[in-house]
């Protein structure tokens, strides 16, 4: 659900916006840190951005692997599939 927040802000030329620091604030945005940018129907949503694991999209215990970020988790299934495979 949308929540409004009453703050209405205009495009400068360049096409920027300024976020507000009460709401930068509320989401821990600091200067320089990414933001994804999303569409949702007819919205365009901005979040933090926070890197996830490509399979099951947590942010938590991550891994490296081929430029790709894998948590614990799932890392620990693929290992079990291969396992699985091996033993045929």
């Amino acid at each position: 659900m949308i929540k409004s927040t009453g703050i209405v802000r205009r495009m400068d030329e360049l096409g920027r916006v300024v976020i507000p620091m009460e709401l930068r604030n509320q989401f821990k945005i600091v200067e320089k840190d990414p933001i994804e940018i999303f569409v949702d129907g007819s919205s365009i949503v901005l979040r933090k951005y926070e890197p996830n694991c490509i399979f099951c999209g947590s942010t938590k215990d991550l891994y490296e692997y081929n430029d790709k970020l894998i948590c614990s988790k799932c890392a620990e299934k693929i290992s079990d599939l291969k396992s699985k495979e091996e033993k045929k």
